[in-house]
């Protein structure tokens, strides 16, 4: 397993932690939670805590996202697993500054379904975050290239 997939994983349990406990816990043990889980591999605690913080951040637009590209699915009606996995997801291909690869998004989501979702998930998880993915792509091409004009 990478440490940025380690780390994905605590900040899909935080995401899971924050759902299950509203209004939501404490920061400085959400800092805690983090720091203990990536105990081996510290450097990698700034970026669990940011994809975190970003999908709190954006949390209403992402919903929005994935429950316009769910059919007959609203966002709380899925398992609290693959919502947060999506959440997760949609953050990374729509929110995240550092615009990670696709390909690695979509796998890294479904590897995440496939270890704390049901069966069906990863399927799930597959067929909305490719959506999502379309929209990105879709975007890029429309936005004026960067750089001198």
């Amino acid at each position: 397993m990478s440490r940025r997939h380690r780390a994905r994983e605590v900040a899909l349990q935080l995401l899971f932690q924050h759902d299950q406990n509203k209004p939501g816990v404490k920061r400085k043990v959400i800092e805690r939670f983090a720091k203990d889980r990536l105990v081996t591999d510290p450097a990698n605690v700034p970026w669990c805590l940011s994809l975190y913080d970003g999908v709190q951040a954006h949390l209403k637009a992402i919903d929005a996202r994935i429950t316009a590209r769910s059919e007959n699915w609203r966002i709380n009606r899925m398992t609290a697993v693959d919502r947060n996995v999506l959440r997760l997801g949609a953050f990374e291909l729509l929110h995240d500054p550092a615009r990670p690869p696709i390909a690695v998004v979509i796998d890294e989501m479904i590897e995440l379904a496939r270890r704390f979702g049901s069966l069906g998930s990863p399927a799930f998880v597959n067929g909305i975050l490719d959506a999502l993915a379309g929209e990105r792509a879709e975007a890029a091409v429309a936005a004026p290239p960067a750089g001198p004009t």
